[in-house]
């Protein structure tokens, strides 16, 4: 991501502008339209497979990482919003800037959520980037800072942040010379795509490098505690039910069922051709993962359908856990 130096006047103005909105409120002392409540943090851990024992009974509090859920307005909105932010949005759509992407957020817990804690919040635009070149477009990021307070006292801040960009076109690719015959002894090679067309690349670090070893492996490894026997995945550094430290791994059978899903139609990304589905798997094991439902058309993807594992290989570095519908489950 390079920071561009503009020599640009009109650039130059736009950003002026852009700046002008930094520190505007987007809402004041909105109210949640439900306190916090038991219903809600309960599907929220069935939803995130978190069976933490402090999310429940008499004494229970919220996940610290529903803070953000207190706050939406659903599909009618809040009522109450300033209008800053939909005017920073049509001034960069009407500059070329049209599409947006949710890059990244930060959350800072300074109390517990309880049920029964009613909650207001205020927002306001934090900053506006200069002009940006990414490889999904040039654009600015936009950062909007959240207060959060429960019955008046602050309880966290909500960073949320987006590009908006505007999209490289597409170069219609040039007609490559065929190559050479292969000896039929000797695999044919995976293509390499274009950067721009590659998949992005998985976050490898110290909690989760086992998993993508056993990927390479073509086995699905699921976290097993040690103390208490719970399964856990995504991979973490301690188990959710019991906070030991000590783990090993089980292999997953690979059977599972297509818990929830969402069908992928905006914004497109040029290594993805939407519509596609993204499924939540429920795996025979009891865990849950989120993968990509493969050899179905996406409108025939249904909740329950039965679902086996395969490995995807999208390039010639990368290979994916993909589903793919069982005879009984669908097509494919």
């Amino acid at each position: 991501m390079n920071t561009e130096r503009s020599g640009d006047t009109g650039a130059d103005v736009l950003y002026e502008r852009l700046k002008a909105y930094e520190g505007r409120s987007t809402s004041n002392a909105s109210v949640g339209k439900d306190p916090v409540n038991q219903p809600m943090i309960r599907h929220w851990c069935e939803a995130m497979g978190d069976t933490n024992p402090a999310y429940e009974g008499p004494d229970a509090v919220a996940p610290p990482t529903m803070l953000q859920a207190w706050t939406m307005g659903g599909l009618s909105g809040h009522p109450d919003r300033s209008g800053a932010y939909e005017e920073l949005s049509a001034l960069l759509d009407g500059a070329g800037f049209t599409s947006i992407v949710a890059t990244d957020c930060e959350q800072e817990y300074l109390r517990p959520l309880r049920p029964g804690d009613v909650i207001t919040f205020d927002a306001v635009i934090e900053s506006v980037s200069p002009r940006k070149t990414t490889r999904l477009g040039t654009g600015h990021f936009i950062t909007t800072r959240m207060d959060v307070r429960a019955d008046g006292v602050l309880a966290g801040t909500h960073r949320f942040r987006v590009l908006k960009y505007a999209p490289v076109r597409r170069r219609d690719p040039q007609p490559e010379p065929s190559p050479e015959p292969m000896p039929r002894s000797e695999p044919m090679p995976v293509p390499r795509p274009r950067p721009e067309l590659r998949r992005p690349r998985p976050v490898i670090n110290r909690d989760n490098a086992g998993f993508w070893e056993g990927v390479a492996e073509h086995r699905l490894l699921v976290q097993r505690c040690t103390d208490c026997a719970s399964l856990r995945f995504p991979w973490l550094p301690g188990c959710n039910a019991c906070g030991s430290r000590a783990w090993d791994t089980v292999e997953s059978s690979g059977e599972g069922t297509v818990y929830s899903y969402v069908v992928m139609h905006h914004p497109p990304f040029p290594a993805f051709d939407p519509p596609y589905a993204v499924g939540l798997i429920e795996l025979a094991e009891g865990v849950r993962m989120i993968s990509n439902v493969v050899g179905v058309p996406y409108d025939k993807v249904r909740i329950g359908m039965p679902v086996r594992l395969e490995f995807l290989r999208v390039d010639e570095e990368l290979e994916l856990p993909v589903f793919r519908p069982t005879a009984a489950g669908g097509e494919g």
